[in-house]
């Protein structure tokens, strides 16, 4: 992973409309047919993603360690979304960043998403392990 100041302020974006089936409805969670919020989360995840992946090494990827959402507003089918994510802070192999969700002008929702830098492929080996051990 590359110095820490360089990452700070490294910004990811992502977009969706939202269908039918992106619903709390289709989600069998509630009777609303509003986004759901597992939606947003991804949605959060995938700009964290794009924000970093250019400053990963070869074989380095992240995980998520820690996720905090607000909902602020409710977004219904048709909306398009778009959220963006920023780098705010690196210590180590951990990486903190800043969350938004709009329609628009709208603001529908904030997140901190705390990542971990990990070597992809012995975290693969570890997890593999864990799981024929149990």
């Amino acid at each position: 992973m590359r110095p820490a100041e360089e990452i700070i302020g490294a910004v990811g974006l992502s977009t969706m409309i939202v269908r039918p089936g992106d619903t709390t409805v289709a989600m069998g969670i509630s009777d609303l047919p509003i986004l759901a919020s597992s939606h947003i989360m991804h949605s959060m995840e995938s700009a964290t993603v794009a924000a970093i992946t250019e400053y990963l090494e070869l074989g380095e990827t992240t995980i998520v360690e820690k996720f905090e959402i607000t909902l602020l507003d409710l977004v219904g089918i048709g909306a398009e979304v778009r959220c963006t994510a920023r780098c705010i802070d690196v210590e180590g192999r951990e990486l903190t960043f800043l969350c938004d969700l709009y329609e628009g002008e709208r603001h529908i929702a904030q997140g901190v998403i705390k990542r971990r830098a990990v070597e992809r492929v012995s975290y693969l080996a570890r997890t593999a392990a864990q799981s024929l051990l149990q």
